[in-house]
């Protein structure tokens, strides 16, 4: 099937590569020149797990292209998937749709025979019929438009968009259902995905009612965390209990310093902004319930750090390791980690940033702030060594805390999103502190 990716960012890119490993001739549009020549050259733009993989393999063959003409992709593909950003506005209430708008707007007259358009994009109860008026209006030959939100975790976008557990299409046509059976065809001949195939209105608010539920799900953790906090009880315990329960499950429930990206924060601002709209008070109230969770662990982590240091931090030297909002990814919108950094190095002498893929975007979003090329620089002579995101580089490798301890100071760790095992690295000579958790103090063998 001839395929086309319109808005080749954090969604689109990763969703024009796995279009193509499922065998589609695929053309991405991508209007910035820069960002189009790199992908063009078959690498991303920025870090994506497999994403590099799949454009070196793809691209060569010319099975998978990239251009900034969009009347090309009008031309070539039978099937558009629109894939522009819907950020949140700026008055933090609801999205700003003027990108996916303006893109099915320039489609809508390039169309000149039949085609199908697949918006990918999260948005608000309502906007889909706005944009079957546009087409209508403006395309030839008959062209239907399908609802399909993305579900993807970031740092596993290529396996989500390859192995996908569900298929959401919001769709008014038969045409439109067979479109969306033969392009996911590969997927849905294996078994393991269910398309779900409803109208456009629900699609919609099921993407947003699902990114609702699991910012629920991580500040209602992150509240527990709180208790146990004041209470002296371990969070690690009452998360493994509660998530034996198989209607709730352990997904989810590590406590740490909120959600972040480019999806969570601003899906759960434009939903509970809309059901307030609606008059759903009560859901209206949850939902912000939520979001003042989320803001406030970052209070309690710089709390945190502050007992860690024994008081306050205006002479430490801290290391901060993680800049990406989570691991797996260079993205570094509404990240949690880089907010603290900001924090500490507001307070600080000095704080010192390392990630192994987010630096760079860090740099151009936080020039102000201090970074490290490599995470020996950044231990270096720190007095504290803060975990705030959870590479598998500072979690995994049993022969970090030790190798660490040589640079460091003070050996004290932390770890803001519990993702160490504090016994291990407190046999190895560190004090780990963690939210709701008591401190772990060195141990011997």
């Amino acid at each position: 099937m001839r395929v086309s990716v319109i808005g080749c960012g954090h969604l689109g890119a990763p969703h024009a590569a796995a279009m193509a490993e499922l065998g589609h001739e695929v053309i991405g549009v991508e209007l910035n020149p820069e960002t189009c020549e790199i992908l063009q050259s078959g690498r991303g733009a920025f870090y994506e797990k497999g994403l590099d993989d799949l454009l070196a393999k793809h691209v060569p063959t010319g099975r998978l292209r990239f251009t900034t003409d969009l009347a090309e992709a009008a031309d070539f593909a039978d099937l558009h998937f629109i894939a522009v950003g819907t950020p949140i506005r700026s008055d933090g209430h609801g999205y700003d749709t003027g990108q996916i708008i303006g893109a099915v707007r320039d489609l809508a007259p390039l169309l000149k025979r039949p085609a199908t358009v697949v918006g990918k994009s999260t948005v608000t109860v309502g906007t889909v019929a706005h944009l079957q008026t546009i087409l209508a209006e403006h395309a030839q030959g008959g062209v239907d438009l399908v609802w399909n939100p993305e579900f993807l975790r970031e740092g596993h976008a290529i396996e989500d968009s390859l192995r996908p557990d569900r298929i959401v299409a919001g769709l008014t046509t038969s045409a439109a259902e067979k479109a969306v059976r033969e392009v996911y065809a590969p997927i849905l001949e294996r078994g393991d995905a269910e398309l779900i195939v409803t109208d456009p209105a629900t699609a919609e608010v099921l993407k947003s009612a699902a990114n609702a539920y699991l910012a629920t799900k991580i500040s209602y953790i992150n509240a527990m965390a709180e208790i146990c906090e004041i209470t002296g009880a371990d969070v690690a315990t009452v998360a493994h209990g509660i998530g034996i329960d198989h209607r709730i499950g352990h997904a989810g429930m590590r406590p740490g310093i909120g959600y972040g990206g480019g999806c969570l924060p601003k899906d759960v601002a434009a939903f509970t902004h809309r059901v307030g709209e609606l008059g759903a008070t009560g859901a209206s109230a949850l939902l912000t319930a939520v979001e003042e969770i989320n803001h406030s662990r970052l209070d309690a982590a710089r709390a945190l750090v502050e007992h860690a240091h024994g008081g306050p931090l205006g002479t430490a030297t801290i290391a901060v390791l993680g800049a990406s909002f989570k691991a797996g990814t260079s993205d570094v919108r509404s990240s949690p980690a880089l907010r603290l950094a900001g924090l500490l190095q507001d307070a600080a002498a000095r704080t010192v940033i390392h990630d192994p893929e987010a630096v760079p975007a860090a740099r151009r979003l936080h020039p102000e702030y201090t970074y490290a090329d490599t995470l020996g620089e950044a231990l270096a002579g720190s007095d504290l060594v803060v975990l705030a995101t959870e590479w598998p580089q500072y979690t995994k490798d049993p022969s970090l805390p030790v190798a660490s301890a040589g640079l460091v100071r003070r050996p004290v760790l932390v770890d803001i999103r519990t993702a160490v095992d504090p016994a291990g690295w407190a046999r190895a000579g560190w004090t780990v502190h963690q939210l709701g958790r008591s401190a772990h103090r060195p141990t011997t063998v």
